[in-house]
């Protein structure tokens, strides 16, 4: 099997499928409907679909999607030439397989990244019970991946020109516990700082005293506090508050002052009042995420949350969404107004033809997530390249800059 860039070429199309929220689950039924017109429209023989959607719906996927050849779970991918197989064969396989087991990671992996970076997923599974979330019950409990595993994944993908390793898990701060009896993060950062050839590691979390002595490591943190509300916050089941919250995010631009910060947040989780709003509107104004993303609360059936009472209008729930997100957008332009006149490191990601101009990342810029610097220059970049950038000027989201 070779991939082709065009499903209208493919013979056999595998969608990865989500289902955390409701807008996720009709994203990946959606893609599925899309592609299946290639079976008239292409040559298009196998549709199978893999990830949480088919691990949680697999019956109802397999009977209310008569498009779909075959269903895969999340721990069957090491499986998927047997399915593909089957699939031809008219057999419409599923292979779902136990959650909480790990597959080898020493499998030689396909780059889909461009190159220049890659995830590296250090764990699998949950064991926290938060009351809106289906992670644990899809995806099972908290696998950690050896670190010889990603060790020797790393040095790979290094060797193949991957200059970022973006650590991903569903929870990366209790990473090894299980394995080794003790959270081990800062032992594995400190192993892939030492392969020759990364230039920067990106994470969810991290101890600040390894982010200080790690000068690979992005002064870049994602902390999903969902809400703010000490009230809430018990009934989401999250083993924190508001103090520690705040805290926690003192303690971080004390130790590292460049330091950015993203979130996340629910708007309209079951039984917030306008007083649970509006505390949580004056918590985003006065700590300033640099980076902030906003979900109107999603119940998902078999969570506690979507048996609480109290639930909220959705109209509620997306006017408390867009009024956070104006706020956040002053405090995003603010602060990228403040970056003028800053030299920074950058990632070439590519050029643009008709602005003329490369367009980059630096290091508070997650791919796909964050914005972008744009470099006007007249000299001949590649994507993956490091060039030191002046700011000139901010838009919107985003950074203008000159080659220094």
């Amino acid at each position: 099997h070779t991939t082709v860039a065009d499903p209208a070429k493919a013979d056999i199309i595998i969608i990865n499928t989500c289902c955390f929220i409701n807008d996720a689950k009709e994203e990946s039924i959606q893609n599925i409907l899309d592609l299946a017109r290639f079976k008239t429209e292409g040559k298009l023989e196998a549709l199978i679909a893999t990830g949480c959607l088919s691990q949680r719906y697999q019956d109802e996927m397999l009977e209310e999607l008569p498009e779909l050849d075959g269903i895969l779970g999340i721990s069957a991918w090491h499986t998927i030439a047997d399915v593909v197989r089957e699939a031809l064969e008219g057999k419409r396989p599923r292979n779902l397989m136990s959650t909480g087991v790990l597959n080898s990671h020493t499998t030689k992996r396909l780059l889909t990244t461009g190159g220049h970076y890659a995830y590296l997923k250090i764990a699998e599974g949950c064991n926290k019970r938060c009351t809106y979330c289906v992670i644990p019950s899809v995806r099972g409990a908290y696998v950690s991946v050896p670190m010889e595993e990603l060790e020797k994944e790393a040095r790979e993908l290094a060797a193949e020109g991957v200059k970022e390793l973006i650590l991903v898990a569903q929870e990366t701060t209790v990473y090894g516990i299980d394995l080794y009896k003790k959270k081990m993060l800062p032992e594995l950062l400190h192993r892939l700082c030492a392969i020759p050839g990364i230039v920067w590691i990106r994470l969810l979390y991290c101890y600040p005293e390894v982010m200080k002595e790690e000068k690979k490591i992005c002064h870049y943190l994602d902390m999903p506090i969902q809400h703010s509300s000490d009230r809430i916050l018990k009934k989401m089941g999250r083993r924190t508050n508001r103090k520690e919250l705040l805290d926690k995010i003192e303690m971080l631009r004390t130790e590292i002052p460049d330091i950015v910060l993203r979130t996340t947040l629910i708007t309209g989780f079951p039984g917030e009042t306008q007083e649970d709003f509006e505390e949580m509107l004056s918590f985003v104004d006065m700590v300033g995420f640099e980076r902030l993303g906003v979900f109107p609360y999603s119940p998902e059936e078999g969570t506690p949350a979507a048996e609480m009472e109290d639930q909220i209008d959705e109209e509620v729930k997306k006017q408390r969404r867009d009024a956070i997100m104006e706020l956040q957008q002053e405090i995003s332009f603010d602060f990228e107004a403040d970056c003028v006149g800053e030299k920074l490191l950058v990632m070439i990601e590519g050029y643009l033809p008709d602005e003329h101009a490369y367009v980059g990342r630096t290091y508070m810029d997650a791919p796909g997530i964050d914005g972008y610097i744009f470099i006007k220059s007249g000299e001949a970049l590649m994507s993956g390249d490091f060039a030191k950038v002046k700011v000139s000027g901010a838009v919107d989201y985003d950074l203008i800059g000159g080659l220094i």
